[in-house]
C-alpha cells in the first residue's frame, strides 16, 4: 500500500554537491497522515576532508564530532534510505525540498554508488513538496488556519511560524526530526481543512497530470503558486503557457497580470538582457522585469485550473479577469513573441561545469554496464574492495571510487592510495581553511556560543594536515 515518509535534513553547508547530510529524520505515515512505526532520526558522520559551514552548524548545533561519535558512515546511511526508507510505493514528502533536500539526497546517492535517481520514482515511488501547496492553500483556500506574517505585516509561510500560529508540536526548529513533526501537522491542517485541494495537489505530483493542465497544444491559463511570484499576491497569479522551456520536460509561462504590450517588440537579445539581469541592474527604479517564468514538469509545481478561484479569492489575489483575457488576446495576436522569449531564454550561460567529481552527477546517466559494477561496489567489504580494480565505461566513477573507499573504508587503501587521498586532503582543506577561520572569527564576535565555536576549531585541527 502506498504511504507518506515525511523527511528532514540538516546539513554542512547550503550546496549539495559539495556539503554533507550531517542529520536525517522521517515519520512514515498511510494516507491519512497517521503514524506507521517508529520514527527515524539518524547522524551521518562527516569524513575528514570536509569543513562545514560554521553558520549552519551553530543553526544547527550539530558538531562533526558528534556525527563521529553517534552517526552512520555514508555508505551505511544509504543502505538504509534504500532499505527502509524509499521502500515501493513511498510518497517521500517534504518543504521545499524539490529544491534543496532531494538534491542533498541525489548527491549522497551518486558518491556511494547508488543510482541518483530511481529512489524518486521507481516501483511506484513518487516525491511531493508541501511548500507551493502552502502557498496555494493560503491562497486560495485560507479559511480554518491561521497564516502568519512578519513584523512589516507581509505573508510569510515558514514552517516554524505555521506551526506556532496554529498551535502545532514543533519543539525546535532547524532539529530534523522537530521539523518533520510539523510538517505533518501543517499536512493534517490543510488536509482537514481543504481536503479537495490537498488530493488535488498530491495528484500533480505526477508531471504526466501536471502536463495536461500546463501544455502548449491546448494552452488554457491556470492558476500558479511559486516562490517566483509576489508575495502581495500571495505568491499566486492566473499564468498561460506559451513556449516550451530551455530545459527538457519544461515550458515557460507568462504571468497574465501584466501586460505583454511592452516586450513584444523586443529582440530575443534584448529580452535575454532582461531575463538574466545582475542583481545591480534588477534593482535599478527604471528595471522592468519580464513576466516569464520555467515551470518544470517534475518538480511538483502548484498548479490548478482557473476555475479554482472563486469570488472572494479572486478579490484577495487582485485578479481580473477582464484583464487576464485582454493579456492573453494580445498574446495571441503576436506570436512571434513566444519564439523570441523561447529564444531568449536560449541564450542562458551555460553553468561552468565542475572540474570536480562530486559535482557531475549532471554531466550524465551511468550506462546499465557500470550499475551492475556499481551494486558490486556496494556489496564489497574492506577486503573484497582493496583488490576490487573494475574499469568503468563512466570515467567519473574510477575517482569516486577512489575517495569511496578513502572516506568509509580507509584500511582498503594501498600506500600509494593512503599518499594520493592524504595529498587529495591537503589541497582541498588548504584552499578552505582560511575562509573558514574568517567565519569563526565574525561568529565569535557576536556569538555567546563559545562551545559550538571550540568545537569548529577543534575539528579544523583534527583533520588538517600538519603541514598547512
Amino acid at each position: 500500500m502506498k504511504s507518506f515518509f515525511f523527511y528532514d535534513l540538516e546539513t554542512s553547508g547550503l550546496n549539495a554537491r559539495f556539503s554533507r547530510i550531517m542529520q536525517f529524520a522521517g515519520i512514515r505515515t498511510d494516507l491519512e497522515l497517521n503514524p506507521i512505526g517508529e520514527p527515524i532520526n539518524i547522524l551521518v558522520k562527516l569524513s575528514d576532508d570536509v569543513l562545514p559551514d560554521p553558520g549552519a552548524v551553530m543553526i544547527t548545533g550539530i558538531t562533526p564530532q558528534s556525527t563521529l561519535a553517534d552517526g552512520l558512515t555514508e555508505p551505511e546511511f544509504c543502505k538504509l534510505l534504500m532499505s527502509d526508507v524509499f521502500t515501493p510505493d513511498t510518497i517521500t514528502v517534504g518543504f521545499n525540498s524539490v529544491r534543496f533536500d532531494d538534491e542533498f539526497i541525489r548527491h549522497t546517492l551518486w558518491r556511494n554508488f547508488y543510482d541518483p535517481y530511481e529512489w524518486a520514482w521507481s516501483e511506484g515511488r513518487s516525491r511531493w513538496d508541501m511548500l507551493d501547496v502552502v502557498r496555494m492553500t493560503r491562497a486560495l483556500r485560507p479559511d480554518g488556519i491561521n497564516w502568519p506574517v512578519d513584523d512589516s505585516g507581509k505573508a510569510v509561510n515558514k514552517l516554524e511560524l505555521i506551526a506556532k500560529a496554529n498551535d502545532l508540536v514543533h519543539t525546535k526548529a532547524h532539529d530534523a526530526l522537530s521539523d518533520v513533526e510539523a510538517l505533518i501537522g501543517v499536512a493534517k491542517l490543510i488536509r482537514t481543512n481543504n481536503a479537495k485541494l490537498f488530493d488535488y495537489l498530491l495528484s500533480m505530483r505526477d508531471k504526466k497530470e501536471v502536463a495536461k493542465l500546463v501544455n502548449l497544444e491546448q494552452p488554457q491559463p491556470f492558476v500558479y503558486s511559486s516562490g517566483r511570484y509576489d508575495t502581495a499576491f500571495e505568491k499566486t497569479t492566473v499564468a498561460l503557457p506559451i513556449a516550451p522551456g530551455a530545459k527538457p520536460g519544461s515550458v515557460l509561462v507568462y504571468d497574465l497580470r501584466y501586460d505583454p504590450t511592452p516586450f513584444l517588440s523586443a529582440t530575443p537579445a534584448a529580452l535575454a538582457s532582461i531575463i538574466f539581469a545582475d542583481r545591480e541592474t534588477r534593482e535599478r527604479e527604471d528595471y522592468q522585469r519580464l513576466p516569464v517564468k520555467e515551470l518544470t514538469y517534475n518538480k511538483c509545481p502548484a498548479v490548478a485550473p482557473l476555475g479554482v478561484l472563486d469570488e472572494p479569492s479572486r478579490k484577495r489575489l487582485a485578479v481580473d479577469l477582464e484583464v487576464v483575457k485582454r493579456h492573453m488576446d494580445i498574446l495571441s495576436a503576436n506570436t512571434a513573441f513566444s519564439g523570441a522569449v523561447r529564444e531568449a531564454f536560449e541564450m542562458r550561460e551555460p553553468y561552468e561545469p565542475s572540474s570536480d567529481v562530486e559535482g557531475q552527477l549532471y554531466v550524465g546517466f551511468v550506462n546499465d554496464k557500470d550499475k551492475v559494477k556499481m551494486s558490486a561496489v556496494r556489496a564489497a567489504d574492506v577486503e573484497a574492495l582493496a583488490d576490487f580494480h573494475p574499469t568503468f565505461v563512466d570515467e567519473r566513477l574510477d575517482e569516486l571510487l577512489f575517495r569511496y573507499k578513502a572516506r568509509s573504508f580507509p584500511a582498503s587503501l594501498s600506500e600509494d592510495e593512503m599518499r594520493r587521498w592524504e595529498t587529495y586532503r591537503h589541497d582541498k582543506l588548504k584552499t578552505q581553511l582560511p575562509i573558514y577561520l574568517e567565519q569563526l572569527k565574525k561568529l565569535s564576535s557576536y556569538t555567546r556560543d563559545t562551545y559550538l565555536l571550540e568545537e569548529l576549531q577543534l575539528w579544523a585541527e583534527s583533520i588538517i594536515p600538519s603541514d598547512i
